[in-house]
């Protein structure tokens, strides 16, 4: 069982800088793929970015170049960068967690959740 707590969002401009971070429970945190989400009212939810155990990243194409995924599993957190923010990047932010290796782009294949952080960028 994990628990996730997301913190960091806010109300920026665009092209400002925003880092989300996600404090995990649980002592396998470290055996547990990670992604971020968001979803926009209307929307459906959209994968951001997502970390394996070996630290293998990927991104949605949306958002590559501009956001950075990161973990720290001494301390159980993970991590997103977000630069150069723009207005279509408004949504709550989501962190997932799945017992697997791979982080797959894929919200179904993920077990655990977060709560969510608004982000709003405005223009």
């Amino acid at each position: 069982q994990v628990q996730l707590v997301e913190s960091g969002g806010g109300l920026v401009q665009a092209g400002d800088s925003l880092r989300l971070s996600c404090a995990a429970s649980g002592r396998t945190f470290k055996t547990y793929a990670m992604a971020w989400f968001r979803q926009a009212p209307g929307k459906e939810r959209e994968f951001v970015a997502g970390i394996n155990w070996s630290e293998i990243k990927s991104y949605g194409d949306s958002v590559k170049g501009r956001f950075t995924i990161s973990r720290d599993n001494a301390k159980n957190m993970v991590f997103l960068q977000m630069n150069s923010l723009k207005y279509d990047d408004t949504a709550v932010y989501y962190c997932a967690a799945r017992p697997d290796h791979v982080a797959t782009s894929a919200y179904r294949d993920y077990d655990y959740w977060g709560q969510g952080t608004q982000v709003t960028v405005s223009s």
